[in-house]
């Protein structure tokens, strides 16, 4: 059966074509019916009471030329009448049918968008026998199913994802309470401990879900503020908030982070600086090293860091930047939601920059930023 859609266009297409030829028809029998009667008008004329025998009959010659004209216009209205009504006919009855035939593939993508799911997208069109603008749209069409198809599949793992690491604290807070109230022989000193393990757990879900805002505020989407921001000043700001975990660790930083200038949303520059030397600090090795450097330039800012760290597959480093990646592990452990690198892709984009990953010999990662360079 037929879609409305496509019986409309094949009817508007079939009333179009028929509407042309009937003008065209038209046309050419006014111009026949006006050939002859200037043929006929052109015949050299007897003189006024001229006779002439017709089957026996004495007729004025006038009289008679002027039925012969009478005669050859109305045979051509005729003919040319019923011609014109078999053509426009024809027409119709072809438009009709090679319409249905040129239609084929669009009603072939019609039925296959009816059929489309959630559940369905893997169904294309595929190639069609037409080769022109409806085989383009087919083409076209599959495309856009690929790239909603990836897109649903990436909601489905990040949603997945993210319900696990909620659930994740949820069942800690839900163990420790059920632990503790079972146990008549509580005192103060366990609810106190109870009371730590919730706290760290609630404040670990906290995080998670301002991860997810974050990313959700700033994947895909444009900047709301545009302000001139100094990367040196957020490296110094986001180093403040670590400096002391690294000095536990025993970690060596080397920084060279002269004056660079970028414009962008001061907090999420904060937060880009601030992903990448947590990361920095958190997926280090006990003693290891850290380099932070900026660089300005004429059209683009550049941020670097880089820092020891375990080994990486080159193949693997791509993935980091996906939600819920740590260091080729499929899911983050204790530390961290695995959005940190997610969110920095996300922001970079949203500047307008670019981002880029490599492993470091003997372990580690270099991540270097590029973001659009403040015109003085």
């Amino acid at each position: 059966m037929n879609p409305p859609g496509a019986r409309s266009l094949r009817a508007r297409v079939t009333v179009l074509a028929t509407v042309l030829v009937a003008a065209a028809g038209l046309l050419l029998l006014w111009l026949a019916w006006t050939l002859v009667g200037d043929a006929v008008d052109a015949v050299p004329h007897m003189p006024p009471g001229t006779i002439v025998r017709v089957d026996g009959v004495d007729v004025d010659a006038s009289t008679l030329a002027q039925h012969l004209r009478e005669h050859a216009v109305n045979r051509v209205l005729l003919f040319g009448s019923l011609a014109f009504c078999f053509v426009v006919a024809a027409a119709a009855i072809l438009a009709w049918t090679f319409t249905s035939r040129v239609l084929l593939p669009l009603r072939e993508i019609t039925g296959t968008a009816r059929r489309l799911s959630v559940e369905s997208l893997g169904e294309r069109i595929g190639e069609i026998r037409s080769r022109d603008e409806l085989a383009e749209l087919a083409r076209t069409f599959d495309d856009m199913l690929d790239r909603l198809q990836a897109a649903f599949d990436a909601q489905r793992h990040f949603v997945a994802n993210a319900s696990h690491e909620l659930r994740t604290p949820l069942s800690v807070i839900r163990t420790e309470l059920d632990v503790t109230l079972s146990d008549d022989q509580a005192d103060v000193a366990e609810f106190r401990r109870m009371a730590g393990v919730v706290r760290d757990a609630t404040e670990r879900a906290g995080q998670l879900v301002n991860s997810l805002l974050l990313l959700a505020r700033t994947d895909g989407a444009g900047l709301v503020i545009r302000e001139p921001v100094d990367l040196a000043t957020v490296v110094e700001r986001a180093w403040a908030a670590v400096r002391a975990e690294a000095e536990q660790r025993g970690l060596r930083v080397a920084f060279g982070t002269p004056s660079a200038g970028t414009i962008g949303d001061p907090a999420l520059l904060e937060r880009i600086a601030g992903n990448l030397v947590e990361n920095a600090v958190r997926h280090n090795v006990d003693g290891g090293w850290i380099e932070v450097a900026t660089e300005a330039g004429a059209q683009w800012s550049t941020l670097r860091v880089r820092s020891s760290g375990g080994l990486l597959d080159p193949a693997a480093v791509p993935e980091l930047f996906e939600p819920f990646r740590r260091a080729g592990v499929a899911r983050t452990a204790r530390s961290g939601a695995g959005l940190g690198l997610s969110i920095v892709r996300a922001a970079v984009q949203a500047h307008g920059g670019s981002i880029a990953a490599e492993p470091v010999v003997g372990g580690g990662l270099a991540i270097t930023i590029r973001l659009p360079a403040a015109v003085p």
